[in-house]
């Protein structure tokens, strides 16, 4: 689970993960844009950012190993969960019916 921790100058956000912490450092689109090159090789060794527009997060640009691997355990989790849920019989259905308001 996630913890927010905010000082005036920047927000981290912390993630847990299994074995290691991984720190999301906050920067703001127009810094991503003159920096991109540096972020990129940052990246590359293993940092991972947050992207802001006025303030807000709108991206995370992450090392691919652990995108892979936070994409694949969300997947098994959502499996997981479907698997336990019961199927609901709704009978039969038009495609018109599913567009009605």
């Amino acid at each position: 689970m996630g913890r927010i921790c905010t000082t005036w100058l920047t927000v981290y956000i912390v993630h847990i993960t299994i074995l290691r912490i991984v720190m999301d450092q906050a920067i703001s689109a127009a810094e991503a844009n003159r920096s991109f090159s540096r972020l990129l090789r940052e990246v590359r060794e293993g940092r991972s950012y947050v992207v802001t527009a006025h303030g807000k997060p709108v991206a995370r640009i992450v090392p691919c190993d652990d995108a892979d691997a936070e994409r694949g355990m969300a997947r098994s989790r959502l499996l997981q969960r479907l698997g336990t849920q019961t199927a609901v019989d709704v009978g039969p259905w038009t495609r018109d019916e599913l567009y009605e308001r």
